[in-house]
């Protein structure tokens, strides 16, 4: 089975970020939450306390097939600060693993020139920042290696994607219609 890493900060998107953290754990895809600060403890864009499985310092990506970077502000001004995830990000690409993102995350890959050339889609009015990215608009775009969705609204759409990719179209068909999605 699959293992994905979904990060998290203070000021992150709680229902873009444990949206598909609950549906890749559905999917029986090990999935470990890390917050970025020093604390397990972390609260999001919309006042949530959300508690992380392992800080940055404490998590291992090594066997992670992915890494999901949710939107939120202040949440992706701070990945985007953190020195250690944009290692992280750009060792995952260099190796062919997966990367994912919605909202303002893409901005987060985008800034590291890591989608040039790639179609993607974000937030509308983040555009500029997936740099060298022909940007798509729609809700959920993979090219190669790279995952993005445009908002909260499409987060189960992504998510579904994300189990598909890791998974197979069968489970994530599954999935769907457990959880009565359209």
């Amino acid at each position: 089975m699959s293992k994905v890493t979904v990060f998290i900060a203070d000021g992150t998107e709680e229902v873009e970020c444990l949206t598909t953290v609950d549906i890749l754990r559905r999917a029986g895809i090990e999935t470990q939450l890390v917050s970025i600060t020093d604390n397990l403890a972390t609260v999001s864009s919309h006042n949530v306390t959300v508690v992380a499985d392992k800080t940055f310092e404490e998590a291992s990506f090594d066997d992670s097939d992915m890494i999901f970077i949710p939107g939120g502000m202040p949440g992706t001004t701070h990945m985007g600060e953190h020195e250690g995830l944009a290692g992280v990000i750009k060792d995952f690409a260099r190796n062919g693993k997966r990367v994912a993102a919605v909202c303002a995350g893409p901005s987060v890959i985008g800034r590291l020139g890591l989608l040039e050339g790639k179609k993607a889609t974000c937030f509308p009015g983040w555009e500029d920042k997936l740099l060298g990215a022909t940007c798509t608009g729609e809700g959920v775009v993979t090219d190669g290696i790279f995952t993005t969705g445009r908002g909260l609204g499409f987060s189960i759409d992504l998510a579904l994607e994300l189990v598909k990719l890791l998974e197979g179209a069968e489970l994530a068909d599954d999935i769907k219609g457990r959880i009565q999605h359209p």
